[in-house]
C-alpha cells in the first residue's frame, strides 16, 4: 500500500484519497498572521456596528439596507478583497478571503446572501471569462459598490439541469435579442447588472452581461420565502431585450464552463459561511443553556444537553479543519500557477477548478453541520425555540436553503464521486494502482501494527479509511466494467461513497491540525479537549464508513465476492471504541464554562 502511504506536500484535487500530506503543509486558524487577524477584526467590527443593529431591518428589507451595507463594505475594500489591484481590488490571498467569509457567516443574518451573490457569482464570471474591455468596464464599479450584481441561471424548468435553460439570445445584426424567464435570482431587486445564461442562436448555452435598465427587462415581485427573508429574490423576465453582440462571456456555447467554475468557488464559500454561522448559533445555544433553570439547575448541566453542545462543537471544529486545509491547497495551487505565468484570473479559476471535488464535498459537509447545529440550538431552547423573541427560528429557517443552492447536496454528492472517477479515467489521478494494492492486501494477514508516537491509532485509522474507500470504489468500477451495474443509475451507491469521502476529509484534516499543533505548540485550547474532539469524530466516522461501505458493496456484489468485501470493510474499520460519553462531556464542559463555542 505504498501508493497510499506516499507523502506529498501539496496534493492535487482528490488526491487526499491516495496520498498523505505532512502536518506542516496544512493550515488552520492558529496560523493567521497579525495582518490577517486585523482583517478579521475589521470584519467583526463592521458586523457589530453596522449589521447586528440592523438585523430586523435586514429581515424586512427596509430602507434599502442591503444596498447601504454593501456600500459600506465597498468603503472597507471588502467587495474587492479577492479582485486584482489593477481594477481597484485588494488582491488578498485565499486564506484571508476564506477568513472574511468565515467571519461574515457568524452574525450577518441573510445579508450574507447579498454579499456572497455580489462578490461571488456576480463578479467572478467577469473576472474569469470577461475580455479585458469587459473587465475594465464592469469590475472597478462592482468593487466600489457603484454597481451591484446578480446571477441569472435557474429557470422554472431548469434547476440542477442548468444547461436545459429555455431562455434564448438570438443574433440580430450587431445585437442579441433575449427572451425568457429566470427565477430565484438573489439581489434581483437592486442589482444593476445581471450575468444571464441563455441559448445563443437557440441552442448554444452561453453567458451574457446584461445591464439592468434595458427596455423589456422586468422583475417579478419579491418571493415569500421560508428563510433568508432579508435577501432580495425575484424572477427576472426578458422580452425582446437587446444587448450588444460583444456582451457574451467566454466562448459562445461554453456557458457551462462559466456556471461550473463559478460554482466551485460558491460551494467553497458556502462552507466557510456555514462554519461561521454554526459557531454563532452554538454560542447562542450555550448562552441559553447556561441561563435556563429547570429542576433547580441550569439545563447545561444535563447530559442530554451536553451531548447536543458537544456534537455540534465537534462537527464545527472538524468542518473548520477541512475548510482551512482546502483553502491552503487552493492558495498554494494559485501561487504555483501564477509562477508558471498564468494571469491572476486564470490562476484563480484553475486553482478552484483543481479542487472541485473537495469543494463539492465541503458544500454538503458545511450545510449539514449548520443544519444540525441550528436544529439542536432550537431544541435546546425548547418552547422558546418556536418564539420569534429568540434568534433560534430565524437561524433555523435561514440555514435550510444551504442544502439546496450552489447545487443541491444530492447533486454535490454525485458530482464529487463522478469527478473523482473522471479524473481517474483521464489519468489525472491514479486510483487503479492503490485500489489494486488494497485488493492484494486482502489476501494477506491483517497488519495490526500501530504507528508509534502520538496519535498512532488515529493515524492508522485514517490510513485504513482510505483503504476501505479504495476497495469500494475499485469494486464498484470493476462491476461497471463487467456490465453488472451502471453507476449512473445507481445513485445510492455513489452517495454512500461520497459520504465516506466526506468523513475521510474531515477526519484527516482534523488529525493533521492536531499533529501540527502538537509540533508547534500553538494550541490555544486544552489538549485534552482537542484530543477528545478527534477521538469522538473518528469513533463515529469509523461506524459511518463501515455502514456506508457495507451498504455500497451489498448493492452490487453477492455470494463469496460480497463476503470478501464485507470482511475487507470490517478489517479497515477497526478504530478502537472510545468512551464517547466521557469525551463529549469534556468538550461540552469546556464550551459551557466559556459560555460560547470555544474550540
Amino acid at each position: 500500500m505504498s501508493s497510499v502511504l506516499a507523502e506529498q506536500k501539496v496534493l492535487k484535487g482528490g488526491e487526499f484519497l491516495i496520498a498523505n500530506t505532512p502536518p506542516s503543509a496544512t493550515f488552520s486558524p492558529e496560523d493567521f498572521s497579525e495582518e490577517q487577524l486585523m482583517v478579521k477584526q475589521m470584519v467583526a467590527d463592521f458586523i457589530q456596528q453596522d449589521i447586528v443593529p440592523n438585523l430586523n431591518k435586514i429581515e424586512k428589507q427596509e430602507d434599502g439596507i442591503a444596498v447601504k451595507l454593501l456600500d459600506k463594505m465597498a468603503e472597507l475594500g471588502l467587495l474587492g478583497s479577492h479582485m486584482p489591484e489593477v481594477y481597484g481590488g485588494l488582491e488578498m490571498d485565499t486564506n484571508t478571503n476564506t477568513l472574511i467569509c468565515d467571519v461574515m457567516g457568524g452574525s450577518s443574518g441573510s445579508f450574507t446572501v447579498s454579499f456572497a451573490a455580489h462578490t461571488g457569482i456576480g463578479m467572478l464570471p467577469i473576472l474569469y471569462y470577461g475580455t479585458d474591455q469587459q473587465k475594465e468596464e464592469w469590475l472597478p464599479r462592482l468593487i466600489t459598490g457603484e454597481l451591484k450584481a446578480a446571477y441569472c441561471l435557474t429557470e422554472p424548468g431548469s434547476g440542477s439541469d442548468a444547461t436545459g435553460a429555455k431562455t434564448t439570445a438570438m443574433r440580430d445584426g450587431d445585437e442579441w435579442v433575449l427572451n425568457g424567464q429566470k427565477m430565484w435570482i438573489s439581489n434581483a431587486g437592486f442589482a444593476d447588472v445581471f450575468i444571464v445564461f441563455a441559448q445563443a442562436d437557440g441552442d448554444k448555452f452561453t453567458g451574457f452581461i446584461v445591464p439592468r435598465n434595458l427596455e423589456g427587462l422586468t422583475l417579478g415581485a419579491e418571493e415569500e420565502k421560508l428563510g433568508i427573508k432579508g435577501s432580495s429574490t425575484r424572477q427576472v423576465f426578458f422580452e425582446n431585450v437587446r444587448i450588444p453582440f460583444d456582451s457574451y462571456l467566454g466562448e459562445i456555447g461554453k456557458g457551462h464552463l462559466i456556471a461550473f467554475n463559478v460554482l466551485n468557488v460558491g460551494r467553497f464559500k458556502l462552507h466557510a459561511l456555514s462554519v461561521g454561522g454554526s459557531r454563532r448559533a452554538l454560542t447562542i445555544g450555550i448562552n441559553y443553556a447556561n441561563e435556563r433553570i429547570q429542576f433547580g439547575q441550569a439545563i447545561a448541566n444535563f447530559g442530554a444537553i451536553k451531548y447536543k453542545i458537544a456534537e455540534s462543537a465537534i462537527q464545527i471544529f472538524t468542518g473548520e479543519c477541512s475548510l482551512y486545509r482546502v483553502s491552503q491547497q487552493i492558495q498554494d495551487m494559485n501561487k504555483a500557477l501564477m509562477a508558471e505565468g498564468k494571469s491572476f484570473a486564470e490562476a484563480k479559476r484553475l486553482s478552484a477548478e483543481e479542487y472541485a471535488i473537495e469543494c463539492a464535498l465541503l458544500t454538503f459537509i458545511g450545510s449539514e453541520l449548520l443544519d444540525y447545529t441550528v436544529d439542536e440550538v432550537l431544541q435546546i431552547h425548547g418552547g422558546m425555540g418556536y418564539s420569534e423573541e429568540t434568534m433560534a427560528p430565524r437561524m433555523y429557517r435561514d440555514a435550510r436553503i444551504n442544502r439546496i443552492y450552489e447545487g443541491t447536496n444530492e447533486i454535490n454528492r454525485l458530482l464529487s464521486v463522478d469527478m473523482l472517477l473522471r479524473r481517474a479515467m483521464k489519468g489525472a489521478l491514479d486510483i487503479v494502482g492503490p485500489a489494486w494494492s488494497v485488493q492484494k492486501e486482502l489476501a494477506q494477514p491483517a497488519d495490526t501494527t500501530v504507528p508509534e508516537g502520538l496519535y498512532g491509532p488515529e493515524i492508522k485509522a485514517v490510513t485504513e479509511f482510505k483503504k476501505a474507500i479504495l476497495m469500494v470504489v475499485g469494486a464498484a468500477a470493476k462491476a461497471q466494467m463487467d456490465g453488472k451495474i451502471n453507476l449512473k443509475s445507481e445513485q445510492e451507491i455513489i452517495m454512500n461513497v461520497a459520504d465516506m469521502l466526506a468523513d475521510l476529509l474531515n477526519a484527516e484534516s482534523t488529525l493533521l491540525r492536531l499533529q501540527k499543533l502538537r509540533e508547534t505548540g500553538k494550541a490555544t485550547q486544552p489538549q485534552e479537549v482537542l484530543d477528545a474532539v478527534l477521538k469522538v469524530y473518528l469513533h463515529d466516522a469509523n461506524a459511518r464508513i463501515a455502514k456506508n461501505g457495507l451498504d455500497a458493496v451489498a448493492g452490487f456484489a453477492e455470494g463469496d465476492l460480497l463476503d470478501t468485501f464485507v470482511a475487507g470493510i470490517r478489517r479497515f474499520t477497526q478504530y478502537p471504541p472510545q468512551n464517547v460519553k466521557a469525551l463529549r462531556r469534556i468538550v461540552a464542559d469546556h464550551c459551557i464554562a466559556a459560555n460560547e463555542y470555544a474550540l
